[in-house]
């Protein structure tokens, strides 16, 4: 007889290496006001659930079940909830860094961090969308309002975020130019990059300029360098905080702008990226998925820094 009030989850103890990741039963959550019950189907693994189990970075609590990126099936709605019923396939991201524990059988979460999930795409591809692509529209649309005829340039552009903002920013108009490693120029160029360089063999300060917008996912040198490349008025969006103590100088005589964007659960977001699905402008390109138990391997793997779009774990 199945036990519905535990379920299955993928937990950890202590921070550390991939081993600490341990499948644990834990309580099965309730729906609180607002708040929708999720049956997992397809959970998203990101740069930020290695960081968080090695680190703990924004969440310092243990145990911890990580996990941000969900598809699923509603099982249950609390008091107050409209936009979803029992059975509606839904996808969305848990508000991010609090509402983590997705990497589950069942989750929680307030109604409107989730979007009905396009008809066209199964749940691993579903699942692979919300936090990389969230990121990639908050950088590209709400922060850069990125226009046609635009020259944008993504860094790290075949990875998590960068495959979604290139195709992004496409739909939107722009010209798309973006950096990775020569093996990946053609999937880049599937994806519509108009230009494509390996940062291994140029550099991209030399190779680019009059850039409006910089989408950058790596910080450190890049982030710096980046604010040569770009023209007056131009803006460079990180996802990751800078360490130039000068930067807000430096743009300031440059004309341009630096801003610094954390993910936010959105639901008008995520009902944007739903329709860009569903005119065929955008597509998660999975690298791997593996079974929920194999979460260790997940963490693995994406820490090599070598994969190629997103991982998604199974339930």
């Amino acid at each position: 007889m199945t036990n519905t009030a535990t379920m299955r989850a993928i937990s950890q103890d202590t921070h550390g290496a991939p081993e600490v990741l341990q499948e644990v039963r834990v309580p099965r959550p309730v729906p609180g006001p607002s708040q929708i019950l999720v049956a997992v189907r397809a959970a998203g693994a990101n740069p930020t659930d290695w960081k968080h189990r090695a680190h703990g970075l924004f969440l310092d609590r243990l145990p911890l079940v990580l996990g941000w990126d969900v598809s699923g099936v509603v099982e249950a709605v609390g008091f107050g909830v409209t936009l979803f019923k029992p059975g509606d396939e839904v996808f969305g991201m848990l508000p991010y860094p609090y509402g983590v524990g997705s990497h589950a059988e069942y989750v929680t979460a307030t109604a409107r961090a989730f979007a009905h999930k396009p008809a066209g795409i199964d749940h691993v591809q579903a699942a692979a969308l919300p936090l990389a692509a969230l990121t990639a529209y908050q950088a590209l649309v709400d922060t850069a309002a990125v226009r046609p005829g635009q020259r944008v340039l993504v860094h790290a552009a075949a990875g998590g975020v960068g495959h979604l903002a290139v195709q992004i920013a496409k739909s939107r108009g722009a010209y798309v130019i973006g950096t990775a490693s020569a093996p990946k120029h053609d999937f880049l160029r599937s994806l519509g990059a108009d230009e494509v360089i390996d940062y291994r063999a140029a550099d991209f300060a030399e190779a680019v300029r009059d850039i409006d917008v910089v989408l950058d996912p790596l910080s450190g040198t890049t982030r710096a360098r980046s604010l040569d490349v770009l023209r007056p008025g131009g803006i460079l969006v990180s996802i990751l905080p800078g360490s130039d103590p000068d930067e807000a100088s430096k743009a300031a005589e440059r004309g341009v702008r630096v801003e610094t964007l954390l993910v936010e659960a959105d639901h008008a977001g995520m009902k944007a990226i739903a329709d860009l699905v569903e005119s065929g402008a955008l597509r998660a390109h999975v690298e791997a998925a593996f079974p929920l138990a194999e979460a260790a391997k997940a963490h693995a793997l994406g820490e090599t820094g070598r994969t190629t779009g997103k991982i998604v774990l199974v339930v």
